[in-house]
């Protein structure tokens, strides 16, 4: 397990946006699909270049992505920003790659089979292979993917999750092909030696595949567990803006570790994530005005600091 003394913290980690998908996928009030651009737009503006921009599952399931294709439709071209489209299985992948601006699909594995079969009507083996197959669908039709091991850390149906259980999926879906393994702590019940340890240990298990991760901030253990998957090897980190989020499948689920929570943390700390930290803190309170509360991330309420003049 790595300890706080043998961390090696990186010059740089990849940062990822998820506000778009995984922020309002549970929220009550639609959000209409000019504001989901305007989101992603000013994502863009603060430094972003990868961006999850919209999942393309069920709109009865999940009513907040039922224009998915909309958004898409409203995607700026930029050549130097990757869309990322979240999917559960191939007729997903296909209304996807259909789009013409999503470069690159999302799959999920699920931990364990009762979270799995709530999640996309499936037992946890079954979504590995759905995954396998849409990896493959996705280099066939000359765009990149993802997966992502949800419950990676506990699952809200079956409590503790073992780590055996996770290396083995992430090396069976590394057989695929994807860019990047992400672990996914769903319902933020993770800890920062958990953590460090899990994220070791897949790092090397799917050597040399980038390790990805996404935390939610349920008890409020998130930034602690960024910080530690980061000294373990991390280097990408999945955060949405304010700290929206969670998962309509997953009861308990609060939101996603903060963008400006965490692009505050690890500037400071030296590390390097291409954000910039005032945009990032002017579109969270944008968004707040929009979602018409006060969101979670706590940066964006705070007074700058250093003081600048």
């Amino acid at each position: 397990m790595a300890s706080t003394s043998a961390m090696i913290i990186p010059k740089h980690i990849e940062f990822v946006e998820v506000g778009p998908r995984d922020g309002l996928q549970n929220e009550a009030v639609l959000v209409s699909t000019d504001d989901k651009l305007a989101l992603i737009n000013r994502a863009i503006a603060a430094g972003a270049r990868r961006i999850e921009a919209t999942s393309f599952v069920s709109p009865k399931r999940v009513p907040q992505m039922a224009d998915a294709e909309d958004v898409c439709a409203g995607l700026p071209d930029r050549g130097d920003v990757t869309f990322i489209g979240l999917v559960m299985n191939l007729r997903g992948a296909e209304r996807a790659i259909a789009t013409e601006k999503i470069d690159q699909l999302g799959a999920v594995a699920v931990a364990t089979d009762t979270f799995a079969m709530a999640n996309q009507g499936q037992s946890s083996n079954e979504s590995v292979e759905a995954a396998k197959a849409i990896i493959a669908l996705a280099k066939a039709e000359g765009r990149t993917a993802q997966c992502t091991i949800a419950a990676s850390f506990g699952c809200p149906f079956e409590g503790e999750v073992s780590d055996q259980r996770i290396i083995d999926m992430a090396v069976a879906i590394a057989e695929a092909g994807p860019v990047e393994i992400a672990l996914a702590d769903t319902i933020g019940v993770g800890n920062p030696a958990q953590v460090a340890r899990l994220v070791e240990q897949i790092k090397k298990a799917v050597n040399p595949l980038p390790v990805r991760v996404h935390f939610h901030n349920t008890r409020n253990t998130g930034l602690a567990n960024v910080w530690a998957a980061v000294g373990a090897g991390a280097s990408v980190i999945d955060a949405s803006l304010g700290g929206l989020g969670g998962c309509p499948f997953a009861p308990g689920a609060a939101g996603n570790v903060p963008s400006e929570d965490v692009v505050y943390m690890l500037e400071r700390a030296g590390v390097s994530t291409g954000m910039n930290l005032a945009s990032l803190i002017e579109a969270s309170q944008w968004l707040s005005d929009i979602m018409g509360r006060k969101l979670p991330g706590m940066v964006a309420q705070a007074p700058a600091f250093p003081k600048i003049g």
